[in-house]
């Protein structure tokens, strides 16, 4: 998912992450692997799409995860799966309705602050700083190259953040190490295998694939947490 469309890994992971250990493990996991894969692939993405507009949206996002980390110890297993859910959901309905304009204004400012800051709550709280970039990077860029750039970028800096809060309140424990090394593997594979799709089908498949899955895992989230 990540590397096919510059986003989506820590939507999928982190809720069937949620099912099968506490929230602060499934956080910790998601921000280790999305950070270790960002730098070991930073060559096909970096450079790609300007830092200079994105500083304002990274600094928010920064205040944000701060916020959101000091959520997360407050969340129930169930809560945090419900709220996981109805993220990714929501986030699935607002790719699917919404088309960008091939011509016409583009989001500004504004909307790069509220996005920088909304992400970074939801990247403390559960580790997926996605929805509200997604949705702005689909709105701001209609090439799925630089759209996919934009995000890619914008989740590196993300995972260093999260993993700074996480280490901050104690949240990192002996045991991530271990659950780093045992997903690091098929993290791997799933990218090497997502980059070669996106290069091969990339501008015809970018929105309905990643769109599909992420109201899969979205919706069986949520039920789980409602059952």
């Amino acid at each position: 998912m990540r590397a096919f469309t510059g986003f989506g890994f820590a939507l999928a992971a982190v809720p069937v992450f949620s099912m099968i250990m506490p929230p602060t493990q499934a956080v910790v996991l998601s921000a280790s692997l999305t950070l270790a894969v960002s730098l070991l692939t930073l060559k096909t993405y970096w450079g790609q799409y300007p830092l200079r507009p994105m500083l304002p949206m990274l600094s928010l996002s920064l205040l944000g995860t701060l916020v959101g980390a000091s959520l997360l110890a407050g969340l129930s297993p169930a809560q945090f799966q419900l709220w996981i859910g109805l993220a990714v959901v929501s986030a699935s309905l607002a790719l699917t309705l919404y088309r960008p304009a091939q011509e016409g204004p583009r989001p500004g400012a504004r909307w790069r602050a509220a996005a920088g800051a909304a992400s970074g709550v939801l990247n403390g709280a559960f580790a997926i700083p996605g929805p509200p970039v997604v949705v702005y990077a689909v709105a701001a860029e209609s090439d799925p190259g630089r759209a996919r750039a934009l995000l890619m970028t914008f989740f590196l800096f993300s995972a260093v953040m999260a993993l700074a809060s996480y280490s901050l309140a104690g949240l990192v424990t002996v045991q991530s190490p271990l659950l780093f090394l045992l997903a690091f593997p098929a993290m791997l594979l799933g990218d090497r295998l997502g980059y070669y799709l996106f290069h091969r089908y990339g501008s015809r498949l970018y929105r309905q694939v990643a769109v599909a899955v992420l109201m899969a895992v979205g919706v069986t989230t949520t039920l789980q947490a409602l059952m």
